[in-house]
């Protein structure tokens, strides 16, 4: 007996998803898995960082206080702020996200992740929503609770948020790739330490680049970080040590290549399957 092997009438072909294009319930669901894990530990995904913001604020107000006198035609403490902002913000993104797929890979339930039909794409644009909502939390606590005891303002709000959600994409893209590439909790712990922070702290947070020499300039310079630094203060404060619309193309620019290779990750399975 002959054996109908033609397609089922309005079946989809191979290769075609048939929910479309984008999978938005599969990319929402992951989202919001990602957003409702960083809330059910609140304490110490948002809380936490307002505390260590607040304490690095208190530190320099009582050892350096008004000696310090004005950087870049602002107080010290108000020049200090939005670099203490974005450092924490990029540090909370990239651990989010980074976090994430490191349990997910030691606890062996990353296939849970992996086995949804949704793309590469959406496998890196749901974990960034992660990443950056949970940047934007902490950005929106720090701004609302600490500002207002140091005074400062926010001289130009829709530009801050551009910044703090380019710092959080940045980050978040970032975390991916470090979460992908560690297999373990120790190699996560070395890549923060040994990449993260340094970026962080030598990016302009604690000092303007015009007191630097000319080659930690240069090397400052190379760093996506300082950009993220130097537009977030340029939008609180109206004062920066380059030109905004620079350090936009080269955060961009940095942020898509990261992300590029996210997406490779992804799409190769590298360290993911075996």
């Amino acid at each position: 007996m002959a054996t109908d092997t033609a397609p089922q009438q309005g079946a989809p072909e191979a290769g075609v998803r048939r929910f479309g294009a984008v999978n938005w319930l599969g990319l929402r669901t992951l989202a919001e898995r990602e957003v409702r894990r960083f809330l059910a530990v609140w304490t110490q995904t948002l809380l936490a960082p307002l505390v260590t913001a607040g304490l690095f604020l208190l530190i320099f107000t009582l050892a350096v206080g008004t000696r310090r006198g004005e950087v870049m035609g602002v107080s010290f403490l108000h020049f200090l702020a939005p670099g203490i902002l974005m450092m924490t913000v990029i540090q909370n993104s990239f651990a989010n996200v980074s976090s994430s797929i490191v349990i997910s890979k030691v606890q062996g339930n990353i296939v849970d992740t992996l086995m949804p039909p949704l793309s590469a794409g959406e496998l890196v644009t749901g974990y960034l929503a992660g990443g950056i909502l949970r940047g934007i939390v902490v950005a929106l606590a720090i701004t609302l609770v600490l500002f207002p005891f140091i005074g400062l303002g926010v001289a130009n709000p829709l530009m801050a948020l551009v910044w703090v959600v380019m710092g959080g994409a940045f980050l978040g893209a970032l975390g991916i790739v470090a979460g992908v590439f560690a297999n373990k909790f120790d190699q996560i712990a070395a890549i923060t330490n040994f990449i993260v922070t340094p970026l962080s702290f030598l990016s302009g947070t604690f000092y303007s680049l015009e007191t630097l020499p000319p080659i930690m300039q240069t090397l400052s310079h190379i760093n996506p970080v300082f950009y993220l630094i130097d537009g977030l203060r340029h939008s609180i404060l109206g004062v920066s040590d380059s030109p905004p619309l620079l350090g936009f193309v080269v955060v961009l620019a940095t942020t898509l290549a990261v992300s590029a290779l996210a997406w490779w990750m992804f799409r190769a399975g590298y360290r993911l399957k075996s």
